[in-house]
């Protein structure tokens, strides 16, 4: 089967096709990584996954979702990235990544609203006073010298991600927070350089791919996860994807993660089995960059025939490796395939 075969990027070469999508765990203490956190990742890669990616992980404090995510901007989050990679590296076969973030203004939450600072808030930021909700505080707009800086803390934390070990970076330029609200015409209304056309508003995105190229090697892969459209007339589209595309292949990014929506409040989104398979295989088969596709793939025969279809390289897998971290290697077994699988539980393999 295609999704057992082994897949390169740059020198890093993951055993087979199957990834753990970055999913939000909301478990944290001051952006630290605890024990929750060692033993959900460590888990899905003694499941047999080729890829583990670490959830949306805040390049600051005030760019995180909530005060329970990640983070990666001081020694001790550092660490404790380092202690899972580490395990990973050790005693399994699977490669580990991180997605970074700044959630702009869709940070500052709870429970999915959005917390003043009387009630542990923050201050939240955008590309343009847009709130998300209309419940939501008008956003500070990012004047550009507040923007470079941001472009240098997705450096700072890309280079810490790369010292702990991390074999996979993963821009977060997804789901309506700060990559997407810049690339979105519906959150980025500015009139410099950063806002109004294709080319000004993708800037900010180019220049954190630039940027953290700068701090990795051939030895750490470069991955961008975007949503395939915004689910609204005049948004972000499939078609700016596939520009956005062509001029990510030439930036030396290795994978398009495709998803959709999460931008527009309210957006309505028809939801069934691969229902984001599309968005993925318009931007591969267009510009013939590898993509990873995600959204309620939940069995071996789906994404055996996505990736036999040409609609996609890598299958990010979300709730169903939530189900069953074990998913990889048990499906390995019904289809007599090879997958990694723990020598200390050889006895509970079928043959014997």
């Amino acid at each position: 089967m295609k999704l057992y075969e082994p897949i390169s990027f740059r020198n890093v070469t993951l055993e087979n096709r199957i990834v753990m999508s970055p999913m939000c765990m909301f478990s944290a203490e001051d952006g630290v990584a605890n024990d929750f956190h060692f033993v959900h990742y460590a888990s899905r890669a003694q499941g047999g996954a080729g890829l583990i990616m670490i959830e949306s992980t805040g390049i600051i404090p005030d760019g995180r979702i909530t005060s329970k995510c990640l983070g990666l901007w001081n020694d001790e989050q550092q660490k404790s990235i380092k202690k899972i990679v580490d395990f990973v590296h050790k005693f399994t076969k699977s490669k580990i990544g991180i997605q970074l973030a700044h959630a702009g203004r869709k940070s500052s939450t709870w429970g999915g609203k959005q917390l003043s600072k009387e009630d542990g808030g923050w201050e939240v930021v955008a590309p343009s006073a847009i709130p998300f909700q209309p419940s939501d505080c008008e956003p500070t707009v990012l004047s550009v010298d507040a923007i470079k800086d941001l472009v240098q803390d997705f450096k700072k934390s890309a280079k810490r991600a790369v010292e702990a070990g991390c074999d996979v970076i993963e821009i977060h330029a997804a789901h309506g927070y700060l990559v997407h609200q810049f690339l979105s015409p519906l959150s980025n209304v500015r009139t410099d350089e950063y806002g109004g056309s294709f080319e000004n508003r993708i800037r900010f995105l180019l220049e954190i791919v630039e940027a953290i190229n700068e701090v990795i090697d051939e030895n750490v892969a470069l991955f961008v996860r975007v949503s395939g459209s915004d689910y609204a007339d005049g948004g972000w589209d499939i078609d700016e994807n596939v520009k956005l595309a062509e001029v990510l292949k030439t930036k030396s990014v290795d994978l398009i993660d495709v998803s959709s929506g999460g931008n527009i409040f309210g957006a309505k989104i028809t939801l069934f089995n691969s229902y984001q398979v599309p968005f993925s295989q318009k931007i591969k088969q267009q510009t013939g960059i590898k993509t990873g596709a995600v959204g309620l793939i939940t069995d071996v025969k789906s994404a055996e025939e996505i990736l036999k279809n040409n609609e996609a390289d890598l299958i990010f897998l979300a709730r169903e490796l939530l189900r069953n971290p074990y998913f990889p290697v048990l499906n390995s077994f019904e289809n007599n395939e090879n997958c990694f699988f723990p020598k200390q539980y050889d006895k509970a393999k079928p043959e014997n």
